[in-house]
Formats: structure tokens, sequence, C-alpha cells
């Protein structure tokens, strides 16, 4: 079902606007309500990445969003609310080469209708959410986490440690990890994001923790709840890499102070990254948001028969 979004901010397709800070009253209710979780569906995080992807926006006539934007000099669309129909779909290919990020329902239910109409419908498992049960996370139960206990406790044994939720007195101590954080690195990875996470923290309704080692700023955690308030993706965790056992431990300090309503957590894709990808199933996950590409041929990248 296709949830209606008013015209106030956002122009009727084909028209695109840029996104801005003032959509998110028309937006952000739509798309908090959305159950299947998909990490680039709040508009915390369309917001924030806009100048990474050039994110723009369009209303259909059925009250669905067009999300517009562009990777590697390939334009794609999204569409968190659902397939539009078939005379908007191909409509979308004549400037975009593909649409990223289509949920797993929404891809199972219309597949075999879509390659019978000259689409190719993929897994996309570079960008695949990775889901953890927030108890797991918290506790770290049993032999599979043995080596990931082992890091917490070297942490814990070898500094002071404290934690706090980031607010307007502490949050220049974030901003202070932000800078080690990308100090630290030979690219600027997604520090301005990060940035501008924490400038616009209140606006977008993000919340997060800052821990301390021997009294200094050493690493926070900044996310939002997501799939209708039953999980909550972490957008940000950023550490002063120098604290062995430090991302260890804010992973599960983090996890035990979320509400028992939140049962698992979103820690978001790999993006392809090998050693993200080795790191993040280290914890196990218990399942993934499955996400999907559709072509229309010739330019489908699936084997052909």
């Amino acid at each position: 079902m296709i949830i209606y979004i008013g015209a106030m901010q956002i122009p009727s397709y084909p028209e695109f606007s840029p996104i801005k800070l003032e959509m998110r009253d028309e937006l952000h209710p739509q798309l908090s309500h959305l159950k299947f979780g998909i990490s680039e569906f709040t508009f915390a995080n369309l917001f924030l990445f806009r100048k990474t992807y050039d994110y723009r926006l369009s209303r259909l006539n059925d009250g669905g969003i067009v999300i517009s934007g562009r990777k590697e000099g390939e334009d794609f669309a999204m569409l968190p609310f659902g397939l539009p129909d078939d005379e908007t779909l191909i409509s979308l290919f004549s400037d975009h080469l593909y649409i990223k990020n289509l949920a797993e329902p929404y891809a199972a239910a219309g597949q075999i209708d879509l390659e019978r109409k000259g689409f190719c419908v993929i897994e996309d498992r570079d960008n695949f959410d990775y889901l953890y049960l927030t108890k797991d996370l918290a506790h770290l139960p049993g032999k599979k986490y043995h080596k990931k206990r082992n890091l917490v406790k070297q942490f814990i044994n070898n500094y002071e440690y404290s934690e706090v939720k980031i607010d307007a007195d502490n949050i220049k101590d974030a901003f202070s990890v932000a800078r080690q954080w990308a100090d630290d690195r030979d690219d600027p990875g997604d520090t301005a994001a990060a940035v501008e996470a924490l400038e616009l923290k209140d606006i977008l309704d993000l919340c997060g923790y800052l821990y301390y080692a021997d009294g200094v700023p050493a690493a926070y955690v900044l996310g939002e709840p997501i799939a209708r308030g039953k999980g909550f993706v972490v957008h940000f965790e950023k550490a002063v890499g120098s604290y062995k056992g430090i991302y260890q431990f804010i992973n599960k300090a983090f996890a035990s102070i979320l509400p028992h309503n939140i049962s698992f957590i979103n820690r978001e894709q790999d993006l392809g990254d090998q050693g993200l990808r080795q790191a993040k199933m280290t914890y196990r996950p218990t399942g993934f948001v499955k996400k999907y590409r559709v072509y229309i041929d010739p330019t489908c990248p699936c084997p052909q028969e």
C-alpha cells in the first residue's frame, strides 16, 4: 500500500527537487512507518548523504515517492513505497540506469511480472543491511562470541570508562572523536555526513551515546529507531582506534542501553568491502534486510539464457 504524501515541498513527477531540511515534516512520518527497515529509507540518512549521492525527490500521482541519485556516474532511482504503474516505471528508466534498494517483498511480489515485461530483478548483496538481535550484542553469549568478550574485557581492564547520552553539554566531545577518527584515515570516508549529523542531531531526532576512556572522549554511537520502532539503525559509530577493544566495547554497551521494545539492531551494509563484510559477519547476524536492483534489458547484468 502506498501512503499519500502531501505536496507542500516535494514536486510532482517528472519534476525533481534536491532534498531539503524543510521536507522533513512532510517525509519523516511516512518513512518511519515503513515496516521493512531499510537503512537508507530514513529522512536523516537521505538528508545527510544528499551530497554524496546527489539525492533529488519527486512525488508520483499515486502518492509514492521517487528518490533519484547518482553513484559513480550512473543515475539510479529508489522507490521506498513500492513499484509504480508500468508507464511510470518505464519513464523512470529513460533517465535512470536501474532501480536500487527495492525491498524484498516488493521484488518477490513483482518479479515474475517484471521479467515478463522485459525487466531484470537481481539481489544486491553489497547493499544488504546486517541485522543482529539486540540481546545477542548486549550479552555476547556462547562460544561464538568468545573473542568479542575477551576484547571487551581488555578494554574494561585497561581503562576507566564512562558513558553518557549525547547532549548539548557534551556534543563538543563527540565532534572531537569524529575529527580524530578522520585524522587516522587515508580518505575522508563519511566524515562530512558524520559531522553534520552531530550538528543537526536534535533537528533530525537522532540519538546516541558518548564514551570516555580515562576521562578522554574516545567513541560515540549515533542512530535512530527504524521499522516502526522495532529496530534501531546505527548510522555512525566512531572511535579513536588506539584504545584496544573499544569498538567491541561500545557495540556491547550501546546494545545494553536500548529499550526492550527494540529487538534488533540494523548495522547497515558493507558496500562490497570484503574487510568490512568479514567484520560484520563475525558478529553473527541473525539475518539481512535484502535489497534488489531492477534493470531493463539490454542493460541488465543478469546472465542471459
